[in-house]
């Protein structure tokens, strides 16, 4: 049962697709206060309760004993102190001796206590008294989960060559360094269906641009790599850079398209091609302006996209930056102690994504201007809204890949979700696996991390086993940054290592893919926590690194350096599988705790008593795939 309660006049964020009659806040069955312009809710926990939720967040899958916060924020450095990342899922799921789901409808700022002051009671504060929240019972948290995607309406499902196996980095300058990693796999024998063209494919930043240099005969250079079975995915960021004679800029100014800031100027602040304005993605003559100007790069063949930068990150505004100029000019000749020096470093420090500047931006709602921080959640999911409905109107569903960096509930209809920039850490194949069931509850299905890592120099043995659960989930992109170790495939010594766990994946794609689309049509999650599935277990309960998939399969990947295997439990009698290449090898294993092997080169996967999935044969492309020879396992 879903029960809907409105607190003042909330912002309409279409994040639901039902209509629910609304009930006044005061019969909210949750303990509640409104004071100094919040809303508090609060309620009580026994020791064994779990919960769950937070789509994209730090931790673990239980989300008990830390501070959480609902604020899309563009923070590379993903650690366990962190509080938030690029994402505001404000979806949570309490599982005890009830269980019950609340999904706040509210695009600012959330703050959520979960067992962090008091080890038994959640406290979460919305900053603002205008919210809808709706209140989900159900018999078990699956049950939860699937009436709240009935709510949120079915997740987006992208064309099947978006399961092949993805190249990125920041980035291919030009079209011989992206023909030289074509050639490189090709060479090397490990499939691939898609490589990646980060910021510098534009001419000078701008979006829906091409640097001719680099890429001449853009539209004829797309269709000789279609013709080999490789798809160029673009990215396209929020901030449209000001420079007169820029037809999107000048367009955007003219018209009054971007953000404002309270004396109707238009709101300017610094990303990757110096000032920029910003799109006020929030107004749907807005949205579809933007989302027209794909047009420029699906004539020439484009299918598929990223949006980044789009929390909206902001280096630095104008004003900001002249004065953090003038307080170093101010400080000219002295001799810095320990405050000046600090309160000036400081001063530039805080010059990225700034909250002053944040509060300087308005967007245009219904006619009214309202502030960016009672809204701020919900910029980037409008920017791949404005993307989602152009391709969908223009070319159908399932044709066009879409992905985003920030996002809000909803944003799932239109586009998956990658999990930022995170770092070529052992601990970030944890945090991805960790995070794949809570974005499912969210809707987002189409989702994984950047992997390898983005940031910082990867090992070999970590890039193995980073694809080894990448292998698993839909989105599979090794990313990295501009200045790190080069990190794909065929880099690396014994490239056939990274073959042999590429090949699996191509092995999988027909169970994964129907796996994908049963989620989607049914509201059922690809990846569940044991607890889902084994309530009454203690040591199921407590597992986190671990993850069932389907209704047939569950996942443990090894996750430490300079480790043979692992120690797994398993909840009922299972088969080991480690898949390698064309290779196959299967064992019996009881219920309960066992240590298993698995080389570099191989893909652990435990499949369930009675139950079978299929394998086909590997090839380069997925346009190559056959489903008509199926190998059964299990």
């Amino acid at each position: 049962m879903i029960q809907r309660f409105t607190l003042g006049k909330p912002i309409k964020t279409d994040a639901v697709t039902r209509d629910l009659p609304s009930l006044d806040f005061d019969r909210l069955p949750v303990c509640h206060r409104v004071e100094n312009g919040s809303v508090t809710l609060s309620f009580e926990m026994q020791p064994d309760d779990i919960v769950y939720g937070l789509g994209e967040a730090p931790r673990g899958i239980n989300k008990r004993g830390w501070v959480y916060q609902s604020y899309c924020s563009d923070d590379p450095f993903h650690t366990e102190t962190k509080q938030s990342l690029y994402a505001a899922h404000t979806f949570l799921l309490h599982s005890g001796e009830t269980c019950t789901g609340m999904f706040l409808d509210f695009p600012a700022r959330i703050r959520w206590d979960i067992g962090y002051t008091k080890a038994d009671r959640t406290e979460i504060t919305a900053c603002g008294d205008s919210l809808d929240l709706y209140l989900i019972t159900g018999d078990s948290p699956m049950a939860i989960v699937r009436e709240f995607r009935s709510l949120i309406g079915q997740s987006y499902i992208p064309p099947f060559w978006a399961f092949g196996y993805q190249q990125s980095r920041w980035s291919y300058h030009n079209a011989a360094a992206v023909d030289a990693v074509i050639e490189g796999y090709d060479k090397a024998e490990i499939p691939l269906d898609c490589v990646y063209l980060d910021i510098d494919y534009m001419e000078r930043y701008k979006d829906f641009t091409i640097n001719g240099e680099a890429f001449p005969d853009f539209a004829g250079y797309v269709s000789r790599k279609k013709e080999q079975g490789i798809h160029l995915i673009p990215i396209i960021d929020a901030g449209v850079k000001k420079e007169d004679g820029y037809a999107v800029y000048e367009e955007g100014r003219d018209k009054g398209y971007f953000c404002k800031t309270a004396d109707g100027a238009d709101f300017e602040g610094g990303v990757w091609p110096g000032i920029v304005g910003f799109p006020d993605f929030l107004r749907q003559d807005v949205r579809e302006w933007f989302g027209s100007r794909y047009k420029a790069l699906t004539d020439m063949g484009i299918d598929g996209f990223w949006n980044d930068m789009n929390e909206p990150a902001i280096f630095y505004s104008e004003k900001g930056l002249q004065e953090a100029l003038d307080k170093a000019a101010a400080l000219k000749g002295e001799n810095l102690d320990l405050g000046k020096f600090f309160g000036l470093k400081d001063v530039f420090m805080g010059l990225s994504n700034s909250q002053k500047d944040y509060s300087s931006i308005y967007h245009q709602i219904d006619g009214k201007l309202v502030n960016h921080q009672d809204v701020h959640n919900l910029y980037g999911a409008c920017m791949t809204r404005a993307a989602g409905e152009y391709f969908e109107k223009t070319f159908g569903k399932e044709q066009i890949l879409m992905f985003s960096r920030a996002s809000y509930i909803g944003a799932h209809r239109s586009s998956g979700i990658w999990f930022g920039d995170n770092h070529s850490w052992w601990s970030h194949i944890l945090l991805c696996l960790k995070m794949l069931p809570s974005a499912n509850m969210c809707g987002f299905l189409y989702c994984g991390a950047d992997l390898g890592g983005f940031n910082e120099n990867a090992t070999r043995d970590l890039v193995l086993r980073f694809l080894a659960l990448g292998v698993f989930t839909p989105l599979m992109r090794n990313h990295s940054a501009l200045g790190t170790r080069d990190q794909e495939c065929y880099r690396f010594e014994n490239p056939e290592d990274f073959r042999d766990i590429i090949q699996v994946r191509y092995r999988l794609i027909p169970y994964l893919y129907r796996v994908f689309r049963e989620a989607s049509e049914q509201n059922e999650m690809i990846f569940r926590p044991l607890s889902f599935d084994y309530p009454g277990d203690r040591l199921a309960r407590e597992c986190e690194t671990q993850l069932m998939l389907g209704d047939e399969c569950m996942i443990a990947p090894v996750y430490e350096q300079n480790a043979g295997g692992r120690t797994v439990y398993l909840p009922e009698d299972m088969t080991f599988v480690t898949l390698s290449g064309t290779k196959v090898k299967t064992q019996p294993l009881e219920k309960g705790l066992h240590y298993i092997e698995a080389a570099l080169n191989e893909v652990p996967l435990f499949i369930k008593k009675g139950k079978t999935i299929p394998l086909c044969m590997p090839a380069m492309r997925t346009s190559q795939l056959r489903s008509d020879e199926l190998e059964w396992i299990g």
